[in-house]
């Protein structure tokens, strides 16, 4: 753990993945908190990050977006923060050589906590909004390129992942509910 003036960076159970917490400066009028600096984010990181591209979306309770990635050259790591609602947000290894391949880290990320999570290459994400309605945010260091496109299904028995909410009440684009299990995906990060 490191901590900046206000921001605690925590590596997670996962290499490389790293919660960040701000710091609250408030009072009776309300509060300023920072949340990102990035000197402090490529000191605690050892190597810069340049983010080149920023996105947005808002998704309805139940609405389930991922798990996704891009492959290279078009790989990309994500800054993600929600600054309203609250979401439960995933991160799952899928570097073929790591220790941790098909493990995933569950985060839940709300407006109200200010959370991000830093999510390298060689992972998918996805999300799933766990309040009546959320916006999502994310910085990405590399430009959409739809080509290079990937994702996994996000009910792989492999992964086993708990989304929270029942099966029945989840919602997903027709793409997302095609992608394939993580062992039948041929493009993997090494």
């Amino acid at each position: 753990m490191c901590r900046g003036v206000n921001l605690k960076f925590t590596p997670q159970h996962i290499s490389d993945v790293i919660l960040i917490e701000p710091t609250f400066q408030g009072d009776h009028r309300g509060y300023f908190v920072e949340i990102f600096r990035k000197d402090l984010f490529e000191e605690f990181l050892g190597y810069q990050v340049n983010f080149l591209q920023e996105n947005e979306s808002k998704s309805t309770k139940g609405v389930l977006r991922g798990l996704h990635y891009q492959i290279p050259p078009y790989s990309q790591s994500k800054l993600v923060r929600v600054t309203e609602g609250k979401v439960l947000d995933i991160a799952v290894d899928i570097r073929k050589s790591s220790s941790t391949f098909g493990k995933y880290i569950a985060i839940e990320l709300s407006a109200e906590n200010k959370y991000q999570l830093f999510i390298p290459c060689g992972f998918a994400h996805g999300f799933v909004v766990l309040s009546n309605s959320a916006t999502f945010s994310y910085k990405v260091d590399n430009y959409y390129a739809p080509k290079y496109d990937r994702g996994i299904a996000f009910d792989d028995p492999k992964l086993g992942i708990n989304w929270q909410l029942p099966l029945a009440d989840l919602r997903l684009s027709d793409k997302d509910k095609k992608l394939p299990n993580l062992l039948d995906t041929t493009d993997l990060f090494e």
